[in-house]
């Protein structure tokens, strides 16, 4: 009950909340002032396809500082949060609300940064217009905020280098790339049919579950996440005609339709970028789903290569040892949806090395 009286609290007063980290940011000035942000981590992709497990392991490196399940909802006073709420009494772990078999503790990685996109930008989760950021894109206001942000976790931390899970920077990976020159992308894919089949679990099992808890629709909503659920929002990519279809299948209840047309959009706009922008490019490192799970060691470190996190070997054995079987989906869809999907997904999926 108090902590979602307090998340409430702190989304309905964002302005009040910006303005009091801004006094955290000068109070710390003086400790702050050694700290650069250089080469932040950032995992984005469609949700389902790895990325929790990957932020996981970037952020058990030593010299990794990110966001954790304690900093919600106090997150926009980093520092002095971690610093008041040091000495509390971490319950058991317990699995996460995605009841996916993923154990959580209160100092596990968590993907809360949205919330400080959601209070500069508050339409970037309005699927009636583009959510995307390009290079063009100036605020100097939150570049400034953020920047601080990222440094005083640092400081919290007594880190090097930043990461976040941050699905909806699918659409503003050209605006981060000119923020951090040097900054390291980790896209996860998966193939649709065994994709699809994990994200219509999952959308079931939240949408059941706010209807029944509306405290967690609630939550999900102040913490930025609408992938799922009673109030699931797809991104907005540039294409108006194609969130109008994902839209209107998911209201009539074509769920397949909608997912599969939802996983063309963001990976076909995902092979674009590549392609077109040399400094994307060149900061991401694409991680199919399939082959963390069948070369583990061989992924993860390429993974910790790319990010340039060095002494990793340890942190491999341990993460791959931690990689479970995934779920059959050989029998989740009929013939129809099958055919569905492949007419969906087909051109996109073959630029990212799938065959039917």
């Amino acid at each position: 009950m108090f902590l979602h009286v307090l998340g409430s609290l702190v989304h309905r007063n964002p302005s009040f909340w910006i303005w009091l980290g801004q006094v955290e940011s000068r109070t710390l000035a003086e400790e702050m002032r050694p700290l650069a942000v250089r080469q932040p981590i950032y995992i984005c992709g469609l949700a389902r396809a790895g990325s929790t497990f990957l932020h996981e392991a970037v952020a058990s490196h030593p010299q990794v500082a990110t966001h954790r399940m304690k900093d919600y909802p106090m997150l926009f006073t980093p520092y002095w949060w971690r610093q008041a709420s040091a000495k509390m009494q971490s319950p058991p772990p317990r699995q996460r609300l995605h009841q996916d078999g993923v154990m959580i503790t209160h100092n596990s990685p968590d993907a809360l940064e949205e919330m400080l996109w959601m209070a500069f930008f508050p339409r970037c989760h309005d699927p009636s217009i583009s959510n995307l950021l390009g290079p063009e894109e100036r605020h100097p206001v939150f570049e400034d905020f953020y920047d601080r942000h990222i440094r005083k976790l640092l400081l919290a931390e007594g880190a090097m280098r930043y990461a976040a899970k941050a699905n909806y920077h699918v659409a503003r990976l050209p605006y981060l790339v000119r923020l951090y020159p040097d900054a390291r992308f980790l896209i996860p894919v998966r193939a649709p049919a065994s994709h699809l089949a994990s994200l219509l679990r999952q959308q079931r099992w939240l949408a059941r579950g706010q209807r029944d808890h509306p405290r967690a629709l609630a939550y999900m909503r102040w913490s930025g996440h609408f992938e799922f659920g009673r109030d699931r929002r797809p991104m907005h990519l540039g294409d108006d005609e194609k969130v109008r279809r994902i839209l209107s299948a998911w209201a009539v209840g074509d769920e397949v339709c909608g997912w599969a047309m939802y996983w063309d959009m963001v990976y076909d706009y995902l092979a674009r970028l590549l392609e077109a922008n040399a400094q994307v490019r060149h900061a991401a490192l694409i991680v199919h789903y399939e082959t963390l799970r069948s070369a583990p060691h061989e992924t993860l470190r390429a993974l910790f290569a790319h990010c340039a996190l060095a002494d990793a070997e340890a942190l491999v054995e341990r993460q791959a040892a931690a990689i479970r079987s995934p779920t059959s989906d050989e029998n989740a869809f009929s013939a129809e949806e099958w055919a569905v999907i492949r007419k969906e997904t087909a051109d996109t999926a073959r630029r990212w090395g799938y065959r039917y």
